[in-house]
């Protein structure tokens, strides 16, 4: 549900080592080589990454729904690389592949394990009340509720063959994740077919998943859903094509095209679908339960749906925004804040 406009500093996304040239070497040799070079790798790039960030924090925004300190977010972290949104929680990834989080932890979904701290994490998800982590490794570390426990559906519980994984989306109650080479996996609640990836699907490069039904993007621009489609969340429009990035809540999806236009489909009772009349110039889109962002190529949010909770809101005076997040009913922001006097490199 979260997608960045700027790629000009290192983002942990982005880290990733090459092992093709010692492809051919023993295995013995091989395995060795490659756990001396990937921490080493990791200490070089977070002291280069640290030192490009050094001069300029960046500060998250939220707003919407207030309950369990969903919003109250601008203290929690800087330098971010990257945010996502739960219902009732919030999670940060900072330039140095800390995790942080904040708001609703009944269920453990802001409890991230002890074990990220041995690890370099590439991206966060949230769903409703569980998280995910990408490990640089391409594993998946999941948490929230678990062994049975109210609001347990399994989507916790990470294949253990699960590797390779290069992205990960979460649903409101199932996970997904995109392994090299397009293939996407799920697991968690399936009781609408969200989890039943089609047998056909290859060459996806993003994913996303709504309350109950899974979206992808293959390489092509065609988006593919399944799942529930009661309020056509995952009846795509027909001739959609050349689209960019897609995204997914409740019982409604949105896609960006390459011209910059968006388009939405699945229920419009609250007028989360009502995308605005002559919205262009996006480059990121998100959506919540109800309602939708976009973020455009100057730097500013357009938002839109159901307004119950100020989730379309924006803070006024809102610019140099640098990604987009929501969930449930909140919105959240990543800004660029330079210190006075430092030239913008925006545009």
């Amino acid at each position: 549900m979260v997608f960045s406009r700027r790629r000009r500093n290192l983002h942990p996304l982005f880290v990733s080592l090459n092992m093709k040239n010692i492809s051919n070497l023993s295995p013995d040799l091989n395995r060795f080589v490659t756990r001396m070079l990937r921490p080493l790798a990791a200490v070089v790039l977070g002291l280069l990454c640290s030192a490009l960030t050094a001069r300029a924090a960046n500060r998250v925004l939220a707003w919407g729904d207030l309950n369990y300190d969903t919003t109250a977010s601008s203290a929690k972290a800087s330098r971010v690389a990257q945010i996502a949104s739960g219902s009732f929680h919030s999670l940060v990834l900072e330039n140095n592949w800390r995790v942080t989080a904040w708001g609703d932890n009944r269920f453990g979904q802001t409890g991230a394990p002890d074990q990220l701290r041995q690890y370099v994490v590439r991206q966060v998800a949230a769903g409703n009340v569980h998280s995910l982590a990408l490990l640089w490794t391409g594993k998946v570390v999941a948490w929230g509720p678990t062994g049975g426990q109210y609001g347990d559906y399994g989507q916790c519980a990470v294949p253990t063959n699960l590797a390779r994984v290069v992205s990960v989306a979460a649903g409101s109650m199932h996970s997904l994740a995109l392994k090299r080479g397009g293939v996407v996996v799920a697991w968690g609640g399936n009781w609408a077919g969200q989890c039943d990836v089609p047998a056909t699907l290859n060459n996806v490069v993003a994913i996303a998943g709504g309350a109950s039904h899974s979206v992808a993007l293959r390489n092509d621009g065609v988006v593919v859903a399944w799942g529930n489609n009661a309020q056509g969340q995952t009846s795509v429009p027909a001739g959609l094509d050349r689209v960019v990035a897609i995204a997914a809540d409740g019982h409604h999806t949105l896609a960006l095209k390459r011209d910059g236009t968006v388009v939405s489909w699945g229920t419009y009772g609250l007028a989360q679908c009502n995308v605005p009349d002559g919205l262009t110039g996006v480059v990121a889109i998100a959506t919540g339960a109800y309602h939708g962002l976009a973020l455009k190529r100057d730097g500013t949010v357009v938002t839109w749906g159901f307004n119950t909770a100020g989730q379309c809101n924006p803070p006024s005076g809102l610019k140099d925004v640098m990604a987009i997040a929501a969930h449930g009913n909140h919105s959240m922001v990543l800004v660029n804040e330079r210190p006075l006097g430092q030239t913008s490199l925006r545009r």
